[in-house]
């Protein structure tokens, strides 16, 4: 596999700004714009867990419906979970859609939690970070975008998280290719940026919330966007 030239791409935006300081100066621009974003909402880590595996294809309002219904069913808790029967499961989810596929994904991640750690997320945080992500790689359902999405906001890791809205803004401002991979677009934030989970955290929202207002997919609204000044 030809690994892409990121230095190429980021050369052709400025010759004089290296990756970690234009990261950060993106970072501070967007904080400053748009403030804290309070990103992931959960009570719990395993709520949070639920909630990356049930936005997979769907809308966060879907998920927040299908999270009060198991919330409301008292089943939101590993083992109470566990002890659902697959179809039960998938009823309760509804709401996110492709509720079938994703009660198997669930089950599947509740088989993890018992075989790792006997649902105890406290001995996941203890384990090193790329371990760890491996290991939830190996999860059938778990792609990285939901694994990074895990230990990141479930887990407290320092994983960052890299999705499409992350690959649009990014590519719109010539600093990666369009066909760039999820583990290279990924390597671009961890290899230039402290090991923070918060920066971690609030980078990646403030990155959505910058895609859903202004880098819309079919038409971007350049004017009043906090990165506009970046773009020449």
């Amino acid at each position: 596999m030809v690994r892409i030239d990121l230095d190429r791409f980021l050369q052709k935006k400025s010759e004089s700004m290296n990756r970690k300081t234009l990261l950060l100066n993106w970072f501070e621009t967007l904080s400053s714009a748009l403030g804290p974003s309070h990103w992931w909402p959960g009570i719990t880590p395993f709520e949070v867990a639920v909630g990356a595996i049930l936005t997979q294809n769907t809308n966060w309002s879907n998920v927040q419906k299908a999270v009060l219904r198991l919330r409301e069913n008292g089943v939101l808790h590993p083992e109470k979970m566990s002890a659902l029967s697959e179809d039960e499961l998938a009823r309760l989810i509804r709401p996110a859609g492709y509720f079938r596929i994703k009660a198997g994904r669930l089950k599947n991640f509740l088989w993890f939690l018992r075989m790792e750690c006997n649902y105890n997320f406290k001995t996941l945080q203890k384990m090193e970070l790329e371990v760890l992500r491996s290991r939830l790689l190996q999860v059938k359902g778990i792609g990285p975008e939901t694994a990074d999405s895990i230990l990141l906001y479930a887990l407290k890791k320092p994983s960052f998280v890299v999705d499409a809205y992350t690959k649009r803004i990014l590519n719109r401002h010539f600093l990666v290719p369009e066909d760039i991979d999820y583990h290279e677009l990924r390597s671009l934030f961890m290899d230039n940026l402290p090991e923070d989970v918060h920066l971690f955290n609030e980078y990646h929202a403030l990155l959505v919330r910058t895609a859903k207002t202004w880098c819309l997919k079919k038409k971007p609204l350049c004017a009043g966007c906090p990165l506009q000044i970046y773009f020449q």
